[in-house]
């Protein structure tokens, strides 16, 4: 019997990929565990030559783990697309976000704002810096733990407006998604996978993320609040 393809995963797809892997066993046979993480501790953990077969992370992450050669060169594989959705609290106001101009206003209103550790993250904090409000904003600024929701933080009322990956709040109870970023500011990162180095049977990876990447994937891929990459 073949072994299990084991993988990791941030967070942000965990959903997504929990349907496509139950698609892709049915189809194939495999066995599939993918471990879903705090995208920055499931990069450390392959760099640190954990026995994973595949990994599934951002774009640029899949790129670092290639160039320290803990994943096979030419083997990532665009999957999703994921822009970054701002929300409140279950019945809190929900402030105009419809512009780049009202955003920022919103941001500057908010008692408290959450943005994770993730690319998310990290492009919002070099928003608020295009728009000179980085030192206003850093003092009330809660940044989620690796792993940590930020809609469990907007849930439980520790922080008033946060932004993550759509995907990431849509499933969330106890908050309201107000919408996405405007066009002029939206957040997009795009997630890859990649045969680990350390992986024993990476064809069975290479077929799987193909399929993960085909149109046959789009509908599941648009079911959790992403796109085709």
């Amino acid at each position: 019997m073949t072994a299990a393809i084991r993988g990791i995963s941030s967070m942000a797809t965990r959903q997504v990929l929990a349907e496509l892997v139950a698609a892709w066993q049915q189809r194939s046979g495999d066995t599939v565990a993918i471990e879903a993480v705090g995208g920055v501790d499931a990069a450390k953990r392959v760099q640190a030559d954990e026995a994973f077969d595949v990994v599934i992370l951002a774009s640029d992450a899949i790129d670092k783990l290639v160039a320290a050669g803990k994943a096979v060169p030419g083997s990532r594989v665009d999957l999703v697309r994921s822009g970054v959705a701002v929300a409140v609290r279950s019945g809190a106001p929900k402030p105009d976000i419809s512009s780049d101009e009202a955003l920022r206003r919103a941001v500057l209103e908010a008692k408290t704002i959450g943005y994770s550790t993730g690319p998310s993250g990290v492009a919002l904090q070099k928003l608020f810096e295009r728009w000179n409000i980085a030192d206003d904003v850093r003092r009330k600024t809660v940044q989620a733990p690796p792993g940590v929701p930020v809609g469990t933080l907007v849930a439980k009322g520790e922080v008033a407006l946060g932004f993550q990956q759509y995907s990431e709040l849509m499933h969330l109870e106890g908050i309201d998604v107000i919408g996405p970023l405007p066009d002029a500011v939206q957040i997009t990162t795009i997630f890859s996978g990649a045969v680990c180095s350390a992986s024993t049977q990476p064809e069975a990876v290479r077929r799987m993320l193909e399929f993960m990447a085909s149109p046959e994937a789009t509908p599941a891929k648009q079911r959790h609040g992403m796109e085709a990459a």
